[in-house]
């Protein structure tokens, strides 16, 4: 499990050794907000649904919404498994919104040092876009992410924390390549045993693409427990 936990800190590292495929570039600033409700159906399977909406260009156009529902299974006391399923709203350029079908699936390792806890999250996703209206709607865009977050318990009501993620396009005619990445600096806030507010700071950046863009985005987000 060492070596699992290194092979997945070079994920922070990592982007200073990638070049794009183009020097310019292009930044906006955006906000993400969700509300997230989950279900414990038992010791060791619960089900989730949250709604999201991003607002981009300086926070001032709508980007996407969607919806996302999902089962998790915890398979022993480290690992779990999800699968999910999201419906997308995507804005173009021309005011019409894109709808997106995307199914993904996680496995993920969770554990505790002394008062740091880290998550290791490894998905596997396919998303469809336009299936009825795009000659290419029904030709999956298959993409692998890695996640590691490490948290700070301190026994108190608030958690601080830190991720970083990255996203593996695995069915690129151009080739496949490291397209995407995120750094995050957040918070999460526990008013009682049945809700929560998670706020942070995210800088998303492209790679290998024409025009990669960099995103700072402030995320907003409240859970609830049934």
């Amino acid at each position: 499990m060492r070596r699992i936990r290194e092979k997945y800190l070079l994920i922070l590292l990592f982007p200073a050794f990638i070049s794009g495929k183009s020097t310019a570039q292009s930044n906006d600033a955006q906000l993400w907000t969700s509300l997230t409700v989950e279900k414990k159906l038992s010791q060791t399977i619960s089900v989730n649904f949250s709604e999201e909406l991003r607002l981009c260009n300086n926070i001032s156009e709508i980007d996407q919404f969607f919806s996302d529902a999902g089962i998790d299974y915890k398979i022993s006391k480290p690992w779990h498994i999800s699968a999910n399923y999201r419906f997308t709203n995507k804005m173009q350029i021309n005011n019409t919104f894109s709808k997106r079908h995307r199914y993904y699936f996680d496995l993920s390792y969770r554990n505790k040092i002394n008062n740091l806890s880290f998550n290791i999250r490894t998905r596997f996703q396919s998303q469809y876009a336009d299936v009825s209206s795009s000659e290419t709607g029904k030709i999956p865009e298959y993409y692998s992410r890695n996640k590691l977050t490490l948290k700070l318990d301190l026994n108190k009501k608030y958690t601080p924390y830190i991720s970083a993620e990255m996203f593996f396009q695995l069915n690129n005619p151009e080739g496949n390549n490291i397209d995407n990445m995120r750094y995050t600096a957040g918070i999460e806030y526990e008013f009682n045993k049945k809700s929560s507010l998670d706020i942070f700071y995210m800088i998303q950046q492209e790679y290998n693409v024409t025009n990669p863009e960099t995103d700072f985005v402030i995320g907003v987000g409240y859970g609830f427990k049934l």
